[in-house]
């Protein structure tokens, strides 16, 4: 099946093995971002991987959330997805257009990136197991 951009947004559950709900906006949805940023209590940004004309509006956004005030101590997961199309940019190419390191080393949380892929599954008990070492035990 095709996957489709995020437009709206989704709520679900994971048990972690405390309950923790995720809630999905999408891209476009980002003027809105910031009325939840105050119930958030890890944020996972997830970049497409294989679309370098997305690049640029995606580091401004990741910027922009890095800088806002309520999430200043939140953990970040920056997840390069779609790693399974064969047009895919690198960690090392991403990490290198999104300049990370300078991101990085003048962000106020913790940032760990990752590579996934939605559609086959790649990487994503990595995700889980950030979600758990991050939220698992209150």
């Amino acid at each position: 099946p095709a996957l489709v951009p995020q437009v709206g947004t989704n709520l679900t559950d994971l048990r972690l093995p405390r309950k923790v709900t995720v809630r999905e906006l999408g891209g476009c949805m980002g003027p809105i971002w910031p009325s939840y940023y105050s119930e958030c209590s890890a944020l996972l940004f997830v970049v497409d991987a294989s679309n370098p004309a997305q690049v640029s509006s995606s580091c401004i956004q990741l910027l922009s959330v890095l800088s806002a005030a309520p999430l200043a101590s939140v953990p970040v997961l920056v997840l390069f997805n779609k790693i399974d199309l064969p047009c895919y940019m690198s960690l090392v190419e991403m990490k290198s257009l999104f300049r990370m390191q300078d991101i990085v080393s003048c962000a106020t949380q913790p940032i760990t990136m990752l590579e996934t892929s939605a559609r086959d599954g790649t990487g994503l008990a990595n995700v889980l197991q950030w979600l758990r070492a991050t939220l698992g035990d209150p």
